[in-house]
C-alpha cells in the first residue's frame, strides 16, 4: 500500500496535527514555543552531564561529597591525608606549624587528573598535625615560581591582624568531646517562606563585630517573636574584606571566623531549629574574590583553574573572578560546597546570590530587561551556568526533599522556578526585585504619595509568572547601605533624630512616615508574592544606613550595627513599627494569604486613592489619601455575610489614631459593586489599611 510523504502529499490535504511539547512549561506558556530548541538543548547538556557523573563518579550523591576526599582528613589510624586539585603546579608540599614550615618534609604526588595527595603519618597513634595549627600548600609553577596558598577545601581560616593582614588556614579537628552534637530535628519546609535576612556581624547595637553566640542569644528570640519562619544568613562564607558585605568570598568551605567557631554556628542553627525556624545560607557561587593571597584566584599559578581565563573570567564591575561552570572539577567543587553546608552545619537551603550575572554572558551589565522572551534565550545566555544551576537544584531537591532554594534574579527568566523535569531550572522561589526598586524610586524621585499611580503600584506587585513563586520585599539590604536610604529614612530622615520619641510632638513628617511605612509593607506582603522578606532592622524603621569599617570612615563600626536597643526603649516610636510587623506576620499565620491564589483587585481608585482586593479569604482596603477620610465608603466583595476587622494599621498600639473600631461588625448588601456580587460600607481613615475577615 502506498504511503503519503511530505513530498507527495496533496496540497489540499490537512497538515498533520502539531505534537504537544515535551516540556510542561511550553505547554502552559505558548509564548515559549519559538524557544523550544534552546530549552531542549540545555536539557540535553544537563542530561549529558548527569550521565557523565553517573558513569565516572557514581552519581550526584557521591560526586557532591568531594569534601569527604579533598582537603585534610584524619584517617582511622591517626594518619592525615591531604588532597588538592592543582593541575598547573609542577610540585606541591604540605607545610605548617607541624613540620616547621619545611617544604621538603611532606611532598605530594600528582595523578593524571592534576590531583595532588600526601599522607602525614600519625605519631604514636596521634595525629601529627595538631588541631587548630596553621597549614599551607606550597607549590611551584612551570616557570619555577614558588607560591603558597590556603587549601581550597579548608574548613577554617583565621586572621591575626597584629601579625599580618593575610589569612592563615588551620587544621580544624577538635577532639570528639568538643564537637557539637545537634539536638533538634530540622523543621519541615515552611508553607510560605517569611524570611528574616540577617548579618551576624552587624546584629548588635554595640559598635563592634557581633558573634554567633550573641546572635543566638539576642536575635533569634526576636525573629521568632516577629513571626518569621525562615532566617537567611548573609556573609557566612569566609571573606577577607569585611566591607564586601560577604560577597567577595575567599574560602568557600570556611565560615567567617570573625564571628566565632564552627561549633558556635552549629549551635545557632540548632537553636533556630528548636524554635521551628528554617535557616538558609546566602551562597555566592556567582563569582569569587580577586584576592590571590587568601582565595582561589591563581590558586595553582594559572589564570584558568577554577575560573575562565582572560576577560571571560572577570567581572568588570565587581572586580572578581567568574567560575568555569563547564569544568568537571569546578562542578565537583561547587556542588560539594552546597552539600557541605547542609551536612556539616545543617542549613536548610540557600539563597543564590547574583543569579542574573550567572545566567547571561553580559552579566546584566548595561542591559535593561524589557520582558521580551528573546532576551532569555540565544547567545546572551551562559548555558554552562544555566546547566550548573539545573544540576545544583536537582542534587539538592533529590537528596533533600525539604530543601529551599531562592534565586536572586532581576531579569525574570521564564521557568527559573519550575522543576528541571518540566523544562525549568529548579528553584523554589525568585526574589521580586522590581518591588523594592519601585518603592525607593517613588520615595526618592516622586511624585509625592498624593499623586502615586495606584494602578502601576498594583501592577508591579502582581506582575509575576504563573506557577513560579516570588518572594516580595519592600526594601533590600543594598538600600540600607551608605549612599542610599531605607524606606524609613526616605520618609522621615529630617526628624528621626529629634521627633521619634513619644515625649515630642507628633509632627506631620513623623505621622506620614509611620503610616506609609506600615501601608507599604502590608500591601507588599499581601500582593507581592508567595513569600515575604525583611532585612533586619527595617521592620522597625532603623534610623541609620549601613557603612562597614573601611579606610574612608577611619575603620569605624559606628554604622556597622543594628540598634535593636531602640525598640526596647518604650518612649521611642520605633516600637510601633516593630509591633505592626509582628502583627502582620502573625495574621498571615492565621489566614495563610501567602499560599493563597493571587489577589483579585476590585478597585484602584486614583482620585480617592483607595485600593480594594480579596486574597486568602480576607478583604483588604487601603486608603492612601494623605488627608481625605471617607465615611460609608462602598467596597465590593464576592463573599456575602458578616465581616470583622482583623488588622488595622491605625491601632494605637501601632502608632495610629484608633479611628477604626474593631468591635464593629460589618454586613454585606447583595448588589453588584465594582464587579463583585456584594458591597459593604466602611469608614476609611486617611493613610490607613484595614483587613477584614469574612
Amino acid at each position: 500500500m502506498a504511503t503519503t510523504t511530505a513530498a507527495t502529499r496533496n496540497a489540499q490535504d490537512p497538515a498533520p496535527p502539531k505534537q504537544p511539547s515535551a516540556f510542561e512549561v511550553i505547554r502552559e506558556d505558548p509564548y515559549l514555543e519559538p524557544f523550544e530548541q534552546a530549552i531542549q538543548h540545555r536539557t540535553d547538556v544537563y542530561s549529558k552531564w548527569r550521565a557523565t557523573i553517573d558513569e565516572h563518579e557514581g552519581g550526584l550523591d557521591k560526586f557532591s561529597r568531594g569534601y569527604d576526599t579533598f582537603g585534610l582528613h584524619q584517617l582511622d589510624n591517626g594518619d592525615i591525608r591531604y588532597r588538592e586539585w592543582a593541575p598547573n603546579a609542577t610540585s606541591a608540599a604540605l607545610t605548617g606549624d607541624f613540620n616547621g614550615w619545611n617544604r621538603e618534609a611532606n611532598q605530594m604526588t600528582k595523578d593524571s587528573f592534576g590531583v595532588w595527595e600526601c599522607v602525614v603519618p600519625a605519631v604514636k597513634g596521634q595525629p601529627a598535625i595538631p588541631h587548630n595549627s596553621k597549614i599551607k600548600i606550597s607549590m611551584t609553577t612551570p616557570s619555577g615560581e614558588r607560591i603558597e596558598r590556603l587549601p581550597a577545601w579548608a574548613k577554617r581560616v583565621v586572621q591575626d591582624v597584629k601579625v599580618s593582614p593575610i589569612y592563615d588556614a588551620v587544621f580544624w579537628n577538635p577532639p570528639k568531646a568538643q564537637r557539637y552534637t545537634f539536638k533538634n530535628p530540622k523543621p519541615k519546609a515552611p508553607r510560605a517562606a517569611k524570611v528574616y535576612e540577617a548579618h551576624v556581624g552587624i546584629s548588635t547595637p554595640e559598635p563592634k563585630i557581633g558573634t554567633y553566640r550573641e546572635f543566638t542569644r539576642d536575635v533569634l528570640p526576636r525573629i521568632k517573636d516577629l513571626g518569621y519562619n525562615t532566617i537567611q544568613l548573609m556573609a557566612i562564607m569566609e571573606h577577607a574584606y569585611y566591607a564586601s558585605f560577604g560577597y567577595q568570598i575567599t574560602s568557600f568551605f570556611a565560615i567567617s571566623s570573625r564571628y566565632g567557631t564552627p561549633e558556635e554556628l552549629m549551635e545557632l542553627i540548632d537553636t533556630a531549629h528548636g524554635m521551628g525556624l528554617t535557616v538558609l545560607l546566602d551562597v555566592v557561587h556567582s563569582h569569587a574574590s580577586n584576592n590571590s593571597a587568601d582565595g582561589l584566584n591563581h590558586f595553582d599559578g594559572s589564570d584558568h583553574q577554577y575560573f575562565h581565563g582572560g576577560p571571560k573570567g572577570r567581572h568588570e564591575l565587581w572586580d572578581s573572578r567568574l567560575f568555569n561552570y563547564g569544568h568537571h572539577e569546578v562542578l565537583r567543587f561547587l556542588l560539594s560546597n552546597l552539600r557541605f553546608y547542609l551536612e556539616e552545619y545543617q542549613f536548610d537551603g540557600f539563597r543564590f546570590d547574583g543569579v542574573t550575572s550567572m545566567l547571561y554572558t553580559h552579566h546584566g551589565i548595561g542591559t535593561g530587561f524589557s520582558g521580551g522572551y528573546h532576551e532569555y534565550f540565544g547567545p546572551g545566555v551562559d548555558e554552562e551556568a544555566v546547566v550548573y544551576l539545573m544540576l545544583a537544584n536537582t542534587m539538592l531537591h533529590e537528596l533533600y526533599p525539604q530543601v529551599l532554594t531562592i534565586a536572586e534574579d532581576v531579569s525574570g527568566m521564564p521557568a527559573l522556578c519550575r522543576p528541571v523535569s518540566e523544562g525549568g531550572l529548579g528553584f523554589d522561589y525568585r526574589l521580586g526585585m522590581a518591588i523594592p526598586d519601585m518603592w525607593i524610586k517613588l520615595l526618592k524621585d516622586g511624585p509625592g504619595d498624593e499623586a502615586w499611580d495606584l494602578g502601576n503600584i498594583c501592577f508591579t506587585l502582581t506582575n509575576r509568572r504563573w506557577k513560579e513563586k516570588t518572594i516580595a520585599y519592600a526594601e533590600s539590604h543594598d538600600q540600607a547601605l551608605v549612599g542610599d536610604k531605607t524606606l524609613a529614612f526616605w520618609l522621615m530622615d529630617k526628624e528621626m533624630y529629634t521627633n521619634m520619641s513619644d515625649l515630642t510632638e507628633r509632627t506631620p513628617v513623623i505621622d506620614r512616615g509611620l503610616a506609609l511605612h506600615k501601608m507599604i509593607r502590608l500591601i507588599t506582603h499581601a500582593l507581592g508574592g508567595e513569600g515575604y522578606l525583611n532585612f533586619e532592622g527595617n521592620e522597625f524603621g532603623h534610623p541609620e544606613w549601613l557603612d562597614f569599617p573601611r579606610q574612608g570612615n577611619g575603620e569605624s563600626y559606628q554604622y556597622a550595627r543594628r540598634q535593636f536597643n531602640l525598640i526596647d526603649d518604650h518612649l521611642l516610636r520605633y516600637k510601633y513599627l516593630y509591633l505592626f510587623d509582628r502583627a502582620m506576620n502573625r495574621t498571615e499565620d492565621e489566614f495563610n494569604w501567602l499560599s493563597a491564589d493571587q489577589a483579585y483587585i476590585s478597585l484602584k481608585n486614583e482620585s480617592d486613592k483607595v485600593v480594594v482586593f480579596e486574597r486568602g479569604d480576607l478583604l483588604w482596603v487601603f486608603n492612601f489619601h494623605p488627608t481625605q477620610s471617607y465615611a460609608d465608603y462602598r467596597v465590593g466583595t464576592d463573599w456575602a455575610g458578616e465581616y470583622r476587622v482583623v488588622l488595622s494599621s491605625d491601632d494605637k498600639a501601632f502608632g495610629g489614631h484608633d479611628r477604626v473600631d474593631k468591635t464593629v461588625r460589618h454586613f454585606t448588601t447583595p448588589m453588584e459593586w465594582n464587579g463583585r456580587k456584594n458591597f459593604m460600607q466602611l469608614y476609611l481613615p486617611c493613610r490607613t489599611v484595614q483587613v477584614l475577615a469574612h
